[in-house]
């Protein structure tokens, strides 16, 4: 493995593959394993010790683009650390970065997500990915590469559905179609503003905000866009706006951007990784 030294830089590897932001990472031994996400016929092995970053079927532009390395975290952090809950987070889990997925592989995951856990979303990608993408060995086991979306245009809905995505099948396919008949749409998205990029995101059947949302901030870089799942409305609702009436999601993500700024995004996985310690305060 090549080293990648950080030298003071904030980073932590775990927390960044793990906190529910990308579905693909597995762990063995001390070495976290992934197919790779820009489409390459690879599988990345990434690991974190007292040196730097151990990096391996994968450039070093790569390890830095994904893991947003070029991001400056302290000024990220200390703009966002505006009160003393998000600032209890923050010495939690310094070091959590919000990575540069691939749009696509990240668009069909989060159409998956709709209604599931993390387990399950786990499983539908896995199951798309073993039935339509490529085979690849490393280290004595299997990974599969993310079809790409001509693949899962070509194929028809019911053998979509036999990965077990249920209703989501004709989304993905729909998504598929819209991929593959517009190969610029990644470009296209990421030059729009973010309640523009939101927008155009939703005109996809399967896609509301939240989905969009997650896509615009874990593939587009959309800092400002702000997920709001169950668990963030609730710590918002309880632990800053008040009361007991369930915060519509337009409402909960414009406050969090008023309150956060510009990088509520960051602010939103942070507090998403230390939900059930928050969630436990006050009880």
């Amino acid at each position: 493995m090549q080293t990648f030294p950080l030298d003071g830089l904030w980073f932590n590897l775990e927390l960044s593959v793990s906190c529910g932001q990308a579905f693909r990472w597995r762990k063995h031994g001390d070495i976290w394993y992934a197919p790779s996400p820009y489409g390459d016929p690879v599988v990345w092995k990434v690991r974190q010790t007292d040196e730097g970053i151990g990096y391996e079927g994968m450039s070093e532009g790569d390890l830095i683009r994904y893991f947003s390395l070029d991001h400056d975290l302290t000024d990220i952090l200390s703009r966002i650390d505006c009160d003393p809950l998000i600032h209890d987070a923050i010495v939690r889990c310094r070091g959590l970065r919000i990575m540069r997925q691939d749009p696509w592989e990240c668009l069909v995951s989060y159409i998956c997500s709709s209604c599931a856990n993390i387990p399950g979303i786990q499983m539908r990608i896995e199951n798309l990915a073993e039935k339509y993408g490529t085979k690849i060995f490393c280290d004595n086991k299997i990974f599969y590469a993310f079809p790409q979306p001509g693949t899962i245009a070509a194929a028809p809905v019911c053998d979509i559905r036999s990965c077990k995505v249920g209703y989501r099948d004709a989304y993905i396919c729909g998504a598929a179609a819209m991929a593959s008949e517009n190969p610029g749409w990644q470009d296209a998205v990421r030059s729009l503003s973010y309640p523009e990029a939101q927008k155009k995101l939703c005109e996809l059947n399967g896609v509301g905000p939240k989905v969009a949302d997650c896509v615009l901030l874990f593939a587009f870089e959309k800092l400002e866009a702000v997920p709001v799942d169950v668990w963030i409305e609730r710590i918002l609702r309880t632990k800053y706006v008040g009361g007991e009436k369930k915060l519509a999601y337009a409402k909960a993500g414009a406050y969090a951007r008023e309150h956060f700024g510009k990088f509520a995004g960051y602010a939103q996985e942070y507090l998403f990784a230390s939900r059930e310690i928050i969630s436990r305060k006050g009880e």
